[in-house]
């Protein structure tokens, strides 16, 4: 016979795992294991609410625990991810997780017997699933799978002062992509650097529109997330928040894109001196764990006219050197050229294969230069648009 109150006084005692106890439906459970059963109509409501909040996410209460476990984001994560607990939160985390175990296989049959009416109440499934195993597994892997909103998501971005997955992502991957390989080695050998806790440079990926330079960050990402390779985007507007967004990262295992993406700047742009000001590594400088890529049509990054160089700054050099030092703080600067015919029309003919174009090379050819005449000149985004017509009016 299993004592429900005394694993309903064992809960109130929960520290690690405070934030799952709060949760819709593990509080529902609790309430209905507390209830004797003397009072029939309560017993009936207690049991269609906690049924009702689990119906809601699933019918099985062992997977649902254990994905709330999962997903915890708590001080025992966190100390993990920095070194080894202390042993007496090591021993804390042991015997919550034999509660919570205890509770995932209370069964539809266990709790009907604490009642005996004759009322239709609703069953679920209970797997066979040691949420205890499976959460030792999380934390030995936890610097390649991460914690919280990071176990489940690789790209995010910087919304409202917050940092929010991206539920549906850019699923370009490097496979997909043809032409610039030096270009992507490059940036790809620089990733790999991050991912594997080695030095690594502050990447510009600058260059002619649609060149592939975002394109080249996403895939690369999709490419190694499962290495523990995160992407953060920010816009410009949002420079100011990068101490803050560079301090929630700090003490996380993963590793982190900090991914800016057409930056450039008017000469009196207080967005300037805030990256400026990250790339020199001040007191709030990056971590080691970040690294920030940023693309732009411009190498210089500032918008310049004649004035600024001619203007009556008494210090012009200065003024000059100023505007050019931020892209100079880029260890790392890869360009992105438009590319010349032979190129465009590799490119093309390789995206061709991958849609199932089947079409005379000469025919597909002179179709994909008039198409780039027609929509401003050639360029990697260019094929794919090129393409892609090709292929909705194929179906």
């Amino acid at each position: 016979m299993i004592n429900y109150k005394h694993l309903a006084l064992s809960a109130k005692a929960v520290v690690i795992f405070k934030n799952v106890l709060k949760d819709k439906c593990i509080s529902s459970l609790i309430k209905l294991i507390e209830c004797d059963g003397t009072d029939k109509e309560m017993f009936i409501s207690l049991y269609s609410d906690f049924v009702s909040a689990l119906y809601e996410k699933s019918d099985d209460l062992c997977e649902y625990i254990n994905l709330l476990l999962q997903n915890d984001e708590n001080i025992y994560v966190k100390e993990s991810a920095k070194g080894d607990p202390s042993p007496f939160m090591q021993n804390a985390v042991e015997n919550e997780l034999n509660l919570f175990e205890k509770l995932s296989q209370i069964s539809c049959e266990d709790v009907k017997a604490i009642c005996n009416t004759d009322i239709y109440l609703p069953q679920w499934k209970n797997s066979d699933l040691s949420i205890k195993d499976e959460y030792i597994k999380k934390i030995s892997s936890i610097k390649t799978t991460g914690y919280g909103i990071y176990a489940n998501h690789h790209m995010f971005l910087y919304k409202d002062e917050k940092i929010i997955p991206v539920k549906f992502p850019d699923p370009q991957r490097l496979s997909q992509m043809s032409g610039y390989e030096l270009e992507r080695q490059k940036v790809i050998d620089n990733t790999m650097a991050l991912v594997q806790g080695k030095p690594c440079n502050n990447v510009l990926l600058y260059g002619d529109a649609g060149s592939g330079k975002s394109s080249t960050i996403k895939a690369i990402v999709n490419e190694f997330w499962q290495q523990g390779l995160r992407l953060i985007e920010i816009k410009k507007n949002q420079l100011y928040s990068l101490p803050d967004v560079i301090e929630q990262l700090a003490d996380n295992p993963l590793k982190f894109i900090i991914f800016i993406d057409d930056l450039s700047f008017s000469t009196n742009d207080n967005d300037f001196g805030a990256l400026k000001a990250i790339l020199e590594g001040g007191v709030s400088g990056k971590t080691e764990n970040i690294a920030i890529y940023a693309t732009s049509n411009r190498r210089n990054l500032v918008k310049e006219n004649f004035n600024d160089r001619n203007g009556d700054d008494i210090h012009l050099q200065d003024t000059i050197q100023e505007v050019m030092s931020l892209s100079a703080r880029f260890g790392l600067k890869v360009t992105f050229s438009k590319p010349n015919k032979d190129l465009y029309l590799s490119i093309v003919e390789n995206l061709a294969m991958q849609y199932n174009i089947c079409m005379d090379k000469n025919e597909l050819d002179l179709s994909a230069e008039a198409f780039a005449i027609r929509n401003g000149g050639r360029s990697p985004r260019t094929a794919k648009q090129f393409i892609e017509y090709l292929a909705s009016k194929s179906e």
